[in-house]
């Protein structure tokens, strides 16, 4: 019988309220370094199920969200989450080709998807006039990272680089770094409990696929929580010169 990766993946992540760390604190810290206006228009891409459309929405109340992915398994989950609430659409669409103009465009853990510098240039042309961009990425913490975080972060994410290294593809795509932060261990454990619910509850009976799924999701926070102190996810506030 043939298994399906994706199925497994799918059967993980369904009802998960996130899709990679971050927490409310984030957005409203992001909003205040920006001035952002009540009013704004923001895009929230790669959004998954939409557990940042909340955070976003409390900090622009009368403003504008419009969520993109192009997964529809997240697209009919967000819009199952917010099909009463009239300041939010959720569209299917790829985050390569962000459309219309936005004050802010939010990307949180999904930039790598493209690559730092080349989000960054595609999606200027889709900000108003002193328009931002707020992203979070993966990042090493130390030069000399321990072998069990370096081991799966190659696997995962062999172009993953340091503060500097962001920083450095921020300037290539002619954006000024207006503030930094990193991630907290809450943001993490937010991602983290509920994922580790779900593991727990799906492990009895697990066919193959299913078991590989739930080993590299158990995996990814316990190199997280053994090693945090050498990795993370850093929040960048940027904004095209």
């Amino acid at each position: 019988m043939t298994v399906d990766p994706m199925a497994a993946f799918f059967k993980l992540h369904s009802d998960l309220p996130r899709e990679g760390p971050g927490e409310a604190a984030d957005i409203r810290w992001a909003a205040q370094m920006l001035d952002l206006k009540p009013n704004a228009v923001i895009a929230d891409v790669a959004s998954g199920p939409g557990g940042d459309i909340g955070a976003l929405l409390e900090v622009a109340p009368q403003g504008h969200v419009t969520a993109l992915d192009k997964t529809a398994h997240f697209v009919d989950a967000a819009r199952a989450r917010w099909c009463d609430d009239t300041r939010v659409t959720v569209l299917k669409a790829d985050m390569a080709r962000v459309m219309n103009a936005y004050d802010l465009i939010w990307c949180a853990g999904a930039v790598y998807f493209l690559g730092i510098t080349p989000a960054l240039t595609a999606w200027k042309r889709s900000l108003r006039p002193g328009g931002a961009v707020v992203f979070s990425e993966v990042c090493w913490f130390t030069d000399t990272p321990s072998a069990r975080p370096r081991q799966f972060w190659e696997a995962q994410y062999p172009d993953m680089t340091d503060e500097a290294g962001i920083a450095a593809r921020i300037e290539a795509a002619g954006y000024d770094l207006l503030s930094t932060r990193r991630l907290s261990d809450q943001a993490w454990e937010d991602y983290f409990g509920p994922l580790d619910a779900r593991i727990a509850a799906l492990r009895d009976g697990a066919d193959a696929a299913l078991v590989a799924v739930l080993d590299e999701a158990e995996e990814e926070a316990a190199v997280w929580r053994a090693h945090r102190d050498e990795f993370g996810y850093l929040l960048s506030v940027v904004r095209p010169r």
